[in-house]
């Protein structure tokens, strides 16, 4: 990582693109649509008054992007000035049962892509993709999807993968964060600090997107005491937060997507004490439901609120 010293002013916050479809009403992919196409969908991310894209791969893999059509890529992104500091992977599992190996070899590849095109970081998680059941919901965090299993062969195998993630990323001086997501080794706070302590490098870090817990009908963890176990290991963080109703009486437990300065994280107190542990990576806004590009523009404005101004 670049040892710049960023203000709230030049913090590299990117916008997510996960607002927008990977395949479009008539069956077209956006991976095969031109240049372009691509151009219409950045223009409204720059047009929102960002400065940072994550292509985030759940709408664009550019690391299977051919290498012309990797340069149309970033030919628009550099019309737009729009830079990339990291490169997020959607449910990539390099310990998928049915497709872990080549999981694998596309998160070598984003490394390289990573490496190719300046960006800093990349981030990587151990969840499988959504369930039928997961697909039909209103919001797919409501269904139970697939979980990492209780197997300390398969748990040796996720540390050792992503230790040779790590090690090919160190070797082109990208970092590596891990997505907290439920059901999953990194899935709660001290599962988190356990799977990078045994990965044992120190370009491999935590993604602290606890906002994809404390979205759960289930009981779960404080998010300041999730936040106390993990803020020394943090990198590149994805960001976006919920509101959540807990009825004592009945057990019943309810979410829905908040801006971050409405939800029940207090991103202010998150973000200071990520800070005072040496935090120094780019975050990503998220959003699901409604216009999230424009309520992630507004959290990034939430976000700058609260960084230092020198």
């Amino acid at each position: 990582m670049s040892e710049y010293r960023w203000t709230r002013d030049n913090w590299p916050i990117a916008a997510a693109m996960i607002p927008f479809p990977n395949t479009l009403t008539d069956g077209r992919l956006v991976q095969d649509m031109p240049a372009s196409h691509w151009e219409e969908t950045l223009s409204e991310v720059a047009e929102a008054g960002f400065s940072e894209l994550d292509p985030t791969d759940s709408w664009l893999r550019i690391a299977d992007l051919e290498a012309s059509r990797l340069d149309e890529f970033l030919a628009v992104t550099r019309s737009l000035d729009l830079s990339i500091p990291a490169i997020s992977t959607s449910r990539r599992s390099v310990i998928d049962p049915e497709n872990g190996d080549e999981n694998l070899a596309y998160c070598h590849r984003v490394i390289d892509t990573a490496s190719k095109i300046g960006a800093e970081e990349v981030t990587f998680g151990l969840f499988g993709a959504l369930t039928d059941e997961q697909k039909k919901a209103l919001w797919f965090w409501t269904v139970d999807g697939e979980k990492n299993p209780d197997d300390p062969a398969v748990y040796n195998k996720a540390v050792a993968r992503i230790r040779e993630l790590g090690q090919h990323a160190a070797e082109q001086n990208i970092e590596v964060s891990l997505e907290m997501y439920e059901d999953t080794y990194i899935g709660t706070a001290d599962g988190a600090v356990r799977f990078v302590e045994d990965v044992d490098l120190p370009n491999v870090g935590i993604n602290a997107d606890i906002g994809n817990l404390i979205r759960l009908h289930r009981p779960m963890e404080h998010w300041q005491e999730m936040m106390a176990k993990i803020a020394p290991f943090l990198k590149y963080w994805h960001v976006k937060n919920y509101i959540r109703v807990e009825d004592p009486v009945t057990g019943a437990i309810m979410s829905h997507p908040a801006t971050m300065e409405a939800g029940i994280i207090n991103y202010r107190a998150a973000i200071k004490l990520a800070l005072k542990h040496g935090f120094k990576s780019a975050f990503l806004c998220e959003h699901y439901g409604g216009d999230g590009l424009t309520i992630a523009a507004r959290n990034r404005d939430y976000i700058r609120s609260i960084l230092p101004r020198t």
